[in-house]
């Protein structure tokens, strides 16, 4: 297993814990609500676990890589946009910061190969 087989089962083990996550803990619901974005939450978590699955299945399906990596970098490019809207400080923007420059090198890295 390569260091991108790695890095693609890293994130979409990240995002698919993070997506259940939302489902199970009443913390994850009273982060969307501090954002402002209560009414996005179940849609983001949805999102979060297609695009974990996307991610693992795009890695024999290149196309889906693409449209997976692409979806997950710029929902973590919103997610960094809304914490910087509300001010949270800049050691708790740097994980979605980092997941979005992840996944967006997951996806310039996967429309080569096409």
């Amino acid at each position: 297993m390569g260091i991108h087989e790695v890095l693609v089962l890293s994130s979409s083990f990240s995002f698919f814990a993070y997506g259940i996550a939302y489902f199970s803990s009443p913390k994850m619901k009273e982060e969307f609500i501090r954002f402002g974005l209560a009414k996005f939450g179940t849609l983001t978590a949805v999102l979060e676990i297609f695009g974990a699955l996307g991610l693992v299945i795009g890695l024999t399906f290149t196309p889906l890589l693409v449209f997976s990596a692409g979806g997950l970098s710029l929902l973590m490019l919103l997610g960094v946009a809304v914490r910087l809207r509300i001010n949270d400080p800049l050691l708790v923007i740097v994980p979605a910061f980092s997941f979005f420059i992840l996944n967006a090198y997951l996806f310039f890295k996967a429309l080569q190969s096409l």
